[in-house]
């Protein structure tokens, strides 16, 4: 077994298991033009999250279920609803020919889906060869789903395409292979218009060679056999699975003592290093008790909210994804904590700010106390609860894979020692500005820079960051695309 130092060296920068992410529902449309028909490839790439979901749903267990068959004739019809196709402006019926499902592991143990359908819609009495005929694709199903969304149209054997806002080659491979350059900003593509012709004569298939006399004789009186149901192929990710340690620790199958002692070591050092990476209040802790002037007490208690609300955060969107899935999409809930948090910390900086410009006028009007830039109360909490509200998806996938293997109560004793590690952190940097601001503050104690300029320049940061954060939850919702 690999030792604790091992484990988060291989896990200092943050992974997910999923290259989208462990929400993303990933969304492919393969179109091919023949003459009497149109052929939509369909993929859906599941990520652990929505897997979940589904699974529990629809009461399906794996790929060993009884049931899977039956489910995925419903899913087929269902989602065939959800894809609009006309050909010069008449609606075209998608019927289902093939269909296929794989269970990809994922993160925590828990399973990624990748479902796979194949239709037809005729051509008959739509389209000529008189003249040029026009597509019109679009994908309605899930709409409020986060991921890669991409439609390719070809045509078939003589067929002439003479525009497409669709290209003919995809990049993703399937959903097989997505190219890293765009996982930031993969494509959103859920439209398609072309515009094709048919060959003026239709063409000829090769002639069938006779049977011979005794094999003809035989089919005759042989009754033909029960059809096979056809299975779309569906190719798993090339990229190897990433793997985090903190979710992997939930994948042991005997958990002793020592073990579950264990756990919680490297589960604290995974959230040690988690408060580290980008975001999580770090950097607005700082700014906020070096122009505050605040004390030891104060970062204590603003690390430790900023902690409790980040695994309140966890709880709460665990339990919207378990018990409230049918009226909020977590997917949308989780991107729009960043965004109401970035907003209220934006807003306080920004009072701050006006309350240290103005001086203690403002404060005696709009506020309590009379000193312009001191460590208030309220203060303390909106920017904690704010700065933290934004759970980890690391956290949630091990809460998530703690109900699906009956280990509820590991599962929350590892994500309380995540967050003491969190703590730990940002309660030593919290500390560190206020030591910091006192240094600076014996350097010149009456000279403008530390009675002014090092306060104003605190607030704009906290208003700044603040903005970034909610930019960030724009982003991440698909309200703001950054092309790569």
């Amino acid at each position: 077994m690999k030792s604790p130092v091992i484990l988060l060296l291989l896990t200092a920068a943050p992974v997910f298991a999923h290259p989208m992410g462990n929400f993303s529902i990933s969304h492919y449309s393969g179109i091919t033009i023949e003459r009497h028909a149109v052929e939509v490839r369909y993929l859906l790439d599941i990520a652990e999250i929505p897997t979940f979901q589904e699974m529990q749903q629809s009461g399906i267990t794996g790929p060993d279920d009884a049931r899977l068959p039956a489910y995925l004739a419903a899913k087929s019809v269902e989602l065939s609803k959800g894809l609009r196709l006309t050909v010069n402006g008449n609606p075209l019926t998608l019927r289902g020919v093939q269909q296929n499902v794989i269970f990809p592991p994922g993160a925590g143990n828990l399973p990624t889906m990748k479902m796979g359908f194949l239709y037809r819609a005729q051509l008959k009495d739509v389209c000529t060869a008189a003249s040029a005929c026009q597509l019109d694709y679009q994908d309605e199903n899930l709409l409020g789903s986060t991921g890669w969304k991409e439609i390719v149209v070809k045509t078939g054997r003589e067929i002439k395409l003479s525009s497409s806002t669709a290209p003919a080659q995809d990049r993703s491979g399937e959903l097989s292979n997505y190219p890293t350059d765009l996982l930031n900003s993969p494509p959103q593509a859920l439209q398609a218009e072309a515009v094709f012709s048919l060959p003026a004569t239709p063409v000829l298939a090769a002639k069938p060679k006779p049977l011979p006399v005794e094999q003809l004789a035989v089919e005759q009186h042989t009754p033909a056999p029960a059809p096979v149901p056809a299975k779309i192929e569906i190719k798993p990710n090339q990229q190897a699975t990433p793997r985090n340690a903190f979710t992997e620790l939930m994948a042991k199958e005997h958990i002793s003592l020592s073990f579950a002692l264990l756990a919680a070591l490297i589960a604290a050092g995974l959230g040690a290093l988690h408060a580290l990476e980008p975001g999580h209040g770090k950097t607005i802790v700082a700014a906020y008790l070096v122009g505050s002037k605040g004390t030891t007490r104060h970062a204590v208690l603003l690390g430790a909210i900023v902690t409790i609300s980040h695994t309140a955060g966890v709880y709460l969107l665990g339990g919207v994804t378990l018990y409230a899935q049918k009226y909020i999409l977590p997917e949308k809930l989780y991107p729009l904590f960043g965004v109401l948090s970035g907003i209220l910390i934006a807003g306080l900086g920004f009072y701050i700010f006006l309350q240290r410009f103005v001086g203690a006028e403002f404060a005696h009007n709009h506020g309590p106390g009379g000193h312009s830039h001191g460590v208030r109360p309220k203060q303390l909490l909106v920017l904690g609860i704010t700065g933290g509200i934004v759970p980890c998806p690391a956290a949630l996938v091990v809460l998530l894979s703690a109900v699906a293997l009956h280990r509820v109560a590991f599962g929350l004793f590892l994500i309380v020692a995540f967050s003491a590690g969190l703590a730990a952190v940002l309660i030593a940097l919290g500390m560190m500005a206020v030591r910091a601001g006192r240094m600076l503050s014996r350097l010149r104690t009456e000279g403008p820079l530390v009675q002014r300029w090092l306060p104003l320049g605190s607030a704009a940061m906290v208003t700044v960051f603040g903005c970034a954060i909610a930019v960030q939850g724009l982003i991440a919702a698909g309200v703001i695309r950054i092309r790569i």
